[in-house]
């Protein structure tokens, strides 16, 4: 199934250039959101990716309609095509069943794994810079049972790109800083090590 989506960022801006370039791609149907794409929650965007299934082509007039940002376009993407969707971009010539639109999702799983290992990279080097300082980092004195829990609960969903953080840590009673500074930890650390910080009483 054709299936389009078109945003534009503002109500005063007009998406009827966009749904008549959908249309003639032939897309069954086209879901129309009017929202900015810094706007973490997009319901249309939400309920598009929730009914697609394998084989499904996604058309867009550009890919930076599905995004806040370049990460976030590029985890969307690649989430979308593992589970065999098809992504094409009007404008931008991307079409990931092809040869070269293979090759763009290899360049965008790269990039993603590039920032992935820079992250590690400046976690461990925060590490070490603390250990030079005289203090332990990277493993807590201890943690209340609560708090392990809800570290190896977040492992489980604080990588799914379909997730804002906020989706993640308010549910589980956090804060935003909590929030990375546990990701940090789970970063660094297997889940037994972590049922091992346990509070020694």
């Amino acid at each position: 199934m054709k299936i389009g989506y078109a945003r534009v960022s503002t109500k005063d801006q007009n998406l009827d250039l966009q749904i008549e370039a959908l249309e003639k791609a032939g897309c069954e149907k086209i879901y129309k959101e009017k929202i900015s794409g810094a706007t973490k929650n997009r319901p249309e965007l939400d309920k598009m990716i929730e009914q697609f299934r394998e084989g499904d082509e996604l058309y867009v007039w550009r890919l930076d309609r599905l995004g806040r940002s370049l990460k976030n376009i590029i985890d969307l993407v690649l989430s979308l095509s593992d589970k065999g969707i098809i992504i094409k971009g009007l404008l931008d010539g991307v079409d990931t069943s092809t040869i070269n639109g293979r090759l763009f999702l290899n360049l965008m799983a790269s990039l993603a794994e590039y920032e992935r290992e820079l992250i590690r990279e400046r976690t461990n080097a925060g590490l070490q810079s603390a250990r030079a300082r005289g203090r332990t980092g990277g493993r807590p004195k201890g943690y209340t049972q609560e708090k392990i829990s809800k570290l190896l609960i977040m492992r489980s969903v604080y990588r799914d790109p379909a997730k804002a953080p906020d989706e993640i840590y308010k549910p589980l009673g956090l804060t935003r800083a909590t929030f990375y500074r546990y990701a940090k930890i789970l970063d660094n650390h297997t889940n037994e090590e972590i049922k091992n910080m346990v509070v020694k009483k």
